[in-house]
């Protein structure tokens, strides 16, 4: 994730555009105002877009842009001033700015459009490979629709050491690019590198902006392990800053004024499917401190509902400990049995457990 995706996944445009003066009011799905930038005092021109955090002028100015663009406009900053004062805000720290940040970012966008190929690669293989007959019949076995395996563009890979390996060479791809992303993985005795991910379902883990940064691959044999092999470390792949399905989910957590958090990828299928839209999954046993100022960004209300087990249920009291830890606290002034003054920290959020019947989530 780049400085700058880094600081857009933290704040909220519509709260940047209000802070700088900017009277919005709900419109559909959208924010609507007079627009700052002209004169405007009879129709609303100025529309902010929650779900991918743009703006937009439909008057005399017809200019757009992100936050950045949106902060250099109003205040006459230029980019490194926006930086400076978005990152403040964020809390991001900016490290010193060196050339090499250039190729950098080439190089990330070169990795994410390998990640997206090879999603589509396991997609086709799912749907037409003669191979993918065991993962076609699992997909069907968990009543998951040709819609919702499009939505989620659920795949599978061969059971090859190098398929992918020679399906992505051929293509112009290094085998250090492969690996790098997480495609491949290489034996430390021999340097041998293979295909990371074979004969699994293969689901694909964006960003908050979309981009295919990983996979979770389930095993189809019932004796498999691990369950799940997810990607490993990567440039683009850092599970503890990820949450399954954020992306597709913002708008929907956004409308119902709360999240619903689930354990399980196949989880958030379900209850997609069933129409529950604002559920997504954590990345790992339990929330991180990033996981939860993100989720933070868009509700107050959180209603966890891990599996009933007591894997589930552990996973479920450190998520609670670490929200108590983390989000924001309102101050009050309190006063304790003897008279004494003292200050109370009261969280500034709903938090709620669903205990999860033992079959679905689709039967909550």
């Amino acid at each position: 994730m780049t400085v700058t995706q880094e600081i857009k996944s933290r704040l909220d445009l519509v709260d940047v555009v209000q802070d700088a003066g900017v009277s919005l009011r709900k419109s559909g799905r959208n924010w609507a105002g007079f627009c700052p930038f002209h004169p405007n005092t009879k129709t609303p021109a100025f529309y902010v877009f929650p779900e991918s955090q743009t703006w937009r002028c439909f008057g005399a100015c017809a200019e757009g842009g992100d936050v950045f663009s949106f902060v250099m406009k109003k205040h006459g900053w230029d980019f490194k001033e926006a930086l400076a004062e978005l990152a403040k805000r964020a809390g991001v720290t900016l490290e010193e700015h060196r050339p090499k940040d250039t190729a950098r970012e080439a190089a990330e966008t070169r990795w994410a459009a390998l990640l997206d190929s090879a999603s589509l690669y396991f997609h086709q293989l799912l749907l037409h490979a003669p191979q993918a007959e065991a993962a076609r019949r699992y997909v069907a076995g968990r009543a998951l629709s040709a819609e919702t395996v499009a939505t989620f563009r659920l795949g599978f890979a061969l059971d090859s050491w190098d398929a992918l390996r020679t399906h992505f060479t051929a293509q112009g791809y290094t085998e250090q690019e492969l690996l790098t992303v997480g495609l491949l993985s290489e034996r430390e005795a021999t340097g041998t590198r293979y295909d990371r991910f074979r004969g699994r379902l293969m689901i694909p883990i964006r960003d908050l902006d979309g981009r295919v940064v990983g996979f979770g691959a389930r095993t189809l044999d019932p004796e498999g392990v691990p369950k799940y092999l997810n990607s490993p470390q990567t440039p683009l792949f850092d599970k503890g800053h990820l949450i399954y399905n954020l992306d597709g989910a913002r708008r929907h957590i956004r409308e119902a004024r709360q999240v619903v958090l689930v354990e399980g990828y196949m989880d958030v299928m379900q209850a997609w499917q069933h129409g529950f839209r604002n559920v997504v999954a954590q990345m790992g046993t339990s929330l991180t401190e990033t996981q939860l100022r993100l989720l933070q960004r868009l509700t107050k209300r959180f209603v966890l509902a891990l599996d009933p087990d007591a894997a589930g249920a552990k996973a479920t009291l450190r998520s609670l400990q670490l929200a108590r830890e983390t989000l924001d606290r309102d101050m009050e002034v309190t006063f304790d049995a003897r008279g004494l003054v003292q200050l109370e920290g009261r969280l500034k959020a709903d938090i709620r457990i669903v205990t999860l019947p033992e079959l679905s989530l689709i039967h909550i």
